[in-house]
């Protein structure tokens, strides 16, 4: 197969990093330019693709309908030729407390289960209601249990899905996406930084079931402390190889309803060996469901 066929097939689930981060985009509360939120419940729905090949599948669902608190749940999968080659599957959730009056999502746990082949492992990180890091656990072959976390690594730092969440906040009050959020991730620590691209009009595509008007914004990882790798891998490696050609990591936000919060309809990421594209392939709400045509 040619380059940009089975030769992206390993950079692929790479990509998954990358999705976990910015599908978390999904808004947990109503936004400064819309009226609140006609439905507790989301469901979203994306397919990777490298190479022209359909490499990963994601479910997203965002759940409002505690009012008090918010729960975010993503699971994504290897798919097709990718799952035989390795197969791999993961589920991402942060549940959390939810203040409507300022409109600040605070996160109580959230975890990371993961399976490679035959191998699991569950990473929980806990928060304490003031929004400070509590502690965080660990349950694979090799530990169980609470795991010891450095001060200057774990200090001032949230959930990589409720940092998104301040993003989107800014986004709708500002109608740009910037932004920057510590995270802590049990190994090392790190900020992402959000910048506003542009504003678009998304064409229609056979893969995905938005076009439109966007907005598109970068996504960088800046390392802090931990331990981190003298040469760039995995997710790392990804985004550096984007940057030598000019173009970051990339997401496209767009209202999918009126009276609803722009949701992520695309996300793209070049590598050496070709383009990685995430589509949205189904939305779902109160206000209004589409998906692709089987």
């Amino acid at each position: 197969m040619a380059k940009s066929g089975l030769y992206l097939i390993p950079h692929s689930i790479q990509i998954c990093g990358l999705a976990f981060m910015l599908l978390a985009f999904l808004p947990v509360f109503p936004v400064a330019y819309a009226a609140p939120l006609k439905t507790d419940k989301q469901l979203m729905k994306y397919d990777v693709y490298a190479g022209g090949l359909h490499v990963v599948s994601s479910d997203l669902l965002v759940d409002l309908s505690g009012k008090k608190n918010y729960n975010l749940r993503l699971s994504a999968y290897t798919h097709g030729l990718l799952a035989k080659l390795a197969p791999w599957h993961g589920v991402f959730e942060t549940k959390g407390w939810y203040d409507s009056k300022k409109e600040i999502p605070t996160p109580h746990i959230h975890s990371s289960n993961t399976t490679w082949r035959d191998e699991t492992e569950v990473i929980e990180f806990e928060y304490n209601k003031n929004g400070s890091f509590k502690e965080y656990r660990v349950f694979n072959d090799k530990k169980n249990g609470v795991q010891p976390a450095e001060p200057e690594l774990s200090n001032a730092t949230t959930d990589v899905l409720t940092a998104t969440l301040h993003v989107m906040a800014h986004i709708a009050k500002t109608g740009k996406c910037e932004g920057k959020d510590k995270i802590f991730d049990g190994a090392r620590s790190y900020n992402i930084v959000f910048t506003h691209l542009a504003d678009e009009n998304l064409k229609p595509s056979a893969l995905n079931v938005y076009a439109g008007p966007a907005f598109a914004c970068t996504v960088e990882v800046q390392p802090l402390k931990g331990k981190w790798h003298e040469k760039p891998r995995g997710w790392m490696s990804i985004q550096e190889q984007g940057r030598k050609r000019g173009t970051m990591p990339t997401v496209w936000f767009a209202q999918i309803a009126p009276g609803e919060a722009p949701v992520p309809v695309r996300i793209r990421v070049k590598t050496e060996y070709g383009a990685l594209m995430m589509h949205l392939t189904h939305y779902q709400s109160a206000a209004k469901t589409i998906a692709l045509e089987e």
